[in-house]
């Protein structure tokens, strides 16, 4: 009998519970994933995802996408696309998929009906104007002199900002709340500004635009959201969220706005205007760059969508927030890829490695013996393939050392070796180029110890891989380090991308695969023996990119702190 795992228990989930025990909406929980399609998503909206998705299902509700799509002027229907697709590929089915700009007419009448009531005018000030009006945090802001328009004065400015009378920036509306309010959101915030743009969905219908404070509530209102959850620098957003509201006539309770913590990680920023600026300048190579945070680029470098759910999920709802170190994200990837990825054997810095005494034919050509090797030793469902060898071999070159240091034990002269899965090896001589650098070892091998096992119960200290020369194919293996060069970017100098890493990646043409590889899916991640898990690129064959390692970094960190 499976037992059924405890309720998971954070401030929200339990804030959740009171509701529905006090009948608040009736029982019912909807949440909304909320993104302006301004830009690609990145690990932050991951978590976010992860928390409004993961609490709906929690609670047998409903989450519904909303594009926020109240700026014509940033916002385009690639974004759009890019965002339920990601949502899906994390692994998510939204209940529906909505835009604010569906709300606009209902948006527009609820202003009239904040302009008639005498809380809602129009401005003529411009926004620096406005901007230098509202006070600081220790004095406070000062009202504007177009504050005390009659309603109806207001209303018909109002309409007449709608008919697209006015130039951009000519005039605002503004609620009219408390300038001396000691919190900012709340000195006569604006509501709607003039823009004479185009729309990706309404086209050319609208000359003015709600501003998100004003669209975000009432959207959520017109959802029927019960619960409307977003990341803490929206805190000091809830009271203005509240405010218009308990003004509105709503026909159904208003949803409760809660914060919580966003996900940053080390050595990663998710500023999309510093993610825009690193593409525009040609930094990284796009926005699905493996290098980038985004989550096209987390796809294309091989996360798997269950270790970034996993990680999220690990993580927690808190309401402090905190930078993770990448080590420990990574340690999810490695995990869930442990379990997955199919092994195969791969060599980056290819060095020849020909067996003296390998036997030929009749015809003096080499034998070739194929070994049986599993796809995946921690499941066996996943079986095995045949793999070639030959009296001719790739091996890494930094597997060998003509003149070996200390406490090295891989192939040098004299030094036998096994060759994984297949037998012992120990090198006799080497060749050298004119400028004496190694370009092949000559070794002998023990046919005795076929399988990689010695008879005579003789011991090596290192096994290594290879490829068969023969049959390998040739690869481009790109290696990525870490993309900023601090744990925090821009925490010393002010700027993150003062801390660019100029050697975040090292492109390899010319790596030896075995010819499975050769077969390996677009966006499959598989393990390269001993070297790491890499991922088949989307669009362009043979092109492999590192995702992690094989060391478990974030535990050897752990260790270090106990």
């Amino acid at each position: 009998m499976t037992e059924t795992p405890p309720a998971a228990h954070d401030f929200i989930r339990d804030l959740i519970r009171r509701d529905n025990e006090a009948g608040t909406y009736g029982g019912r929980v909807q949440t909304r994933f909320p993104p302006e399609p301004n830009g690609y998503l990145h690990i932050g909206h991951a978590k976010a995802i992860v928390t409004n998705f993961g609490i709906a299902e929690g609670f047998d509700g409903v989450c519904k996408l909303r594009l926020d799509d109240t700026n014509p002027d940033t916002e385009e229907i690639e974004y759009v696309d890019s965002i339920v697709d990601d949502i899906a590929w994390l692994g998510y089915t939204p209940d529906t998929v909505c835009h604010a700009s569906d709300y606009f007419e209902q948006l527009y009448a609820w202003a009239e009906h904040l302009v008639e009531a005498g809380l809602a005018f129009v401005d003529d000030s411009d926004a620096d104007t406005i901007s230098t009006q509202r006070g600081t945090f220790s004095t406070p802001g000062v009202e504007s002199p177009y504050r005390d328009r009659t309603p109806a004065e207001n209303l018909d400015l109002l309409r007449r900002m709608r008919a697209g009378e006015f130039p951009d920036g000519a005039k605002v509306l503004r609620a009219k709340i408390d300038m001396a309010h000691e919190n900012m959101q709340m000195r006569d915030p604006v509501m709607y500004r003039i823009r004479h743009a185009d729309h990706h969905r309404t086209g050319g219908t609208w000359d003015i635009y709600p501003t998100y404070d004003w669209a975000h509530g009432q959207s959520d209102a017109i959802e029927g959201v019960t619960h409307s959850l977003c990341s803490l620098e929206f805190e000091s957003h809830r009271p203005l969220y509240d405010w218009f509201l308990a003004h509105l006539p709503l026909a159904s309770p208003a949803p409760t706005q809660r914060e919580f913590a966003r996900l940053e990680l080390t050595h990663t920023i998710t500023s999309k205007r510093r993610l825009r600026t690193l593409v525009d300048d040609g930094v990284v190579d796009g926005w699905d760059d493996p290098r980038m945070p985004t989550l096209r680029g987390l796809r294309r470098r091989g996360y798997p969508a269950a270790a970034l759910r996993a990680f999220c999920e690990a993580v927690g709802i808190t309401r402090t927030n905190s930078r993770k170190a990448i080590e420990e994200f990574e340690s999810f990837v490695r995990r869930e890829l442990n379990a997955t990825a199919q092994r195969r054997m791969a060599v980056l810095r290819p060095l020849r490695l020909v067996l003296t005494n390998w036997p030929t034919d009749a015809d003096g050509n080499p034998v070739v013996e194929h070994f049986e090797v599993a796809n995946n030793p921690e499941n066996p469902d996943d079986g095995t393939r045949q793999v070639a060898f030959s009296g001719e071999l790739w091996i890494e070159a930094d597997d060998f050392a003509e003149v070996p240091p200390p406490k090295f034990f891989r192939l040098s002269v004299g030094r036998e070796v096994r060759l994984r899965g297949a037998y012992f090896v120990t090198a006799t001589d080497v060749v050298t180029d004119d400028r004496g650098e190694v370009v092949q070892v000559n070794a002998t091998y023990d046919p005795a110890s076929r399988g990689g096992n010695s008879p005579d119960g003789r011991k090596v200290k290192s096994t290594m891989h290879w490829v068969s020369a023969p049959h390998a194919v040739e690869a481009t293996v790109a290696l990525y380090d870490r993309l900023f060069t601090t744990e925090v970017p821009g925490e010393a100098t002010g700027e993150a991308l003062d801390d660019l890493n100029p050697n975040s990646v090292e492109l390899l043409t010319g790596a030896r695969v075995e010819a499975a590889l050769a077969e390996t899916e677009p966006g499959e991640v598989v393990q390269f023996e001993r070297l790491g898990y890499f991922a088949a690129d989307t669009t362009q064959p043979l092109l492999f990119h590192r995702t992690v390692g094989l060391r478990d970094e974030w535990g050897a960190i752990q260790k270090r702190r106990t």
